[in-house]
């Protein structure tokens, strides 16, 4: 590897950290968008299912805010209740909103990163093709005679570079991709859930007085 760094020339250093900072973003959202940690499967029922009767203490809404994204949603519904036994569904949707979007920002963290760096790649890759090209034009003397060494040296530099741009280009796009896909159906189970409990915490919510009955 020591090897084929060297024969890429100093071009291949930006690539090298492209290529660090790709396999950061991957690990780390592989890590943070599993789903238990954003959405377990029973965590909606299981809050409705503790809700029916009586709304929860503050500690349970903060252990629930502090178990996964979808936690944090809910608990925000929970917490817009709590604070206004008079809230109005207009409110309460508002708080879901805003809670939502919130949660959405979460999820999609380090993805415009990953997918600059899908786009940059290729370029940065061509970048060093075209180096190595200039290399070579250079090793050509006047007389028509050439430099083998430095010949050699532009094409190393013009392939090396052209393959590693696409080596980290292609897997970031493939995971920018999977993420993006795994951020938009998280998003919609986000959405269907705070649907699910308007109505139901709408139950907890005094009538206004001089509301139309």
């Amino acid at each position: 590897m020591l090897s084929i760094i060297q024969a890429a020339g100093w071009p291949i250093w930006p690539l090298l950290i492209c290529s660090i900072a790709a396999l950061t973003v991957i690990i780390e959202r592989l890590t943070n968008l599993r789903a238990v940690r954003v959405a377990p499967l029973r965590l909606l029922d299981e809050v409705i299912s503790v809700t029916r009767a009586h709304l929860p203490a503050p500690d349970v809404v903060n252990k629930l805010a502090d178990n996964s994204v979808l936690g944090t949603v809910l608990a925000a519904g929970l917490r817009a209740v709590i604070a206004d036994p008079r809230i109005t569904e207009v409110a309460l949707r508002n708080a879901f909103e805003q809670a939502g979007r919130a949660a959405v920002h979460r999820l999609e963290r380090y993805l415009n990163t990953l997918g600059t760096i899908a786009s940059a790649a290729p370029l940065l890759g061509l970048m060093g093709t075209v180096i190595g090209m200039i290399e070579i034009f250079g090793s050509q003397a006047p007389t028509g005679g050439n430099n083998p060494a430095l010949l050699a040296h532009g094409i190393s530099v013009a392939l090396y570079n052209t393959a590693f741009g696409l080596m980290i280009a292609i897997p970031a796009l493939m995971f920018y991709r999977y993420f993006r896909g795994l951020v938009d159906a998280y998003t919609l189970d986000l959405e269907q859930a705070s649907n699910r409990m308007v109505p139901h915490l709408l139950r907890f919510a005094m009538p206004r007085p001089g509301a139309a009955g």
